[in-house]
């Protein structure tokens, strides 16, 4: 059986001068509320190109998202399995 899931996902980015933070989120569709965060520093030696601030800050939000998700799924099929599974990123 073929389904389609539509998981809109909330992107937040903030920029305060040498600093950018980035939290991203959404909700399974069991319910579930997941979050990642990812923040971002430049160098005061390094020119400013917030684009690039928001590029990392961003990706890291997105990484620690995806370890969560990943966290999760290795937990449903644990519970499944009766016994500890682990997913390598």
């Amino acid at each position: 059986m073929n389904e389609t899931h539509t998981i809109t996902l909330n992107l937040q980015v903030v920029e305060a001068g040498a600093k950018t933070t980035a939290d991203v989120g959404f909700t399974t569709p069991a319910g579930q509320a997941l979050h990642g965060h990812g923040t971002a520093r430049r160098h005061p030696d390094d020119p400013e190109v917030p684009q690039i601030g928001d590029e990392i800050a961003i990706a890291r939000a997105l990484f620690e998202l995806a370890h969560k998700l990943l966290d999760n799924a290795a937990k449903d099929i644990g519970e499944r399995l009766h016994r500890r599974v682990h997913l390598p990123a």
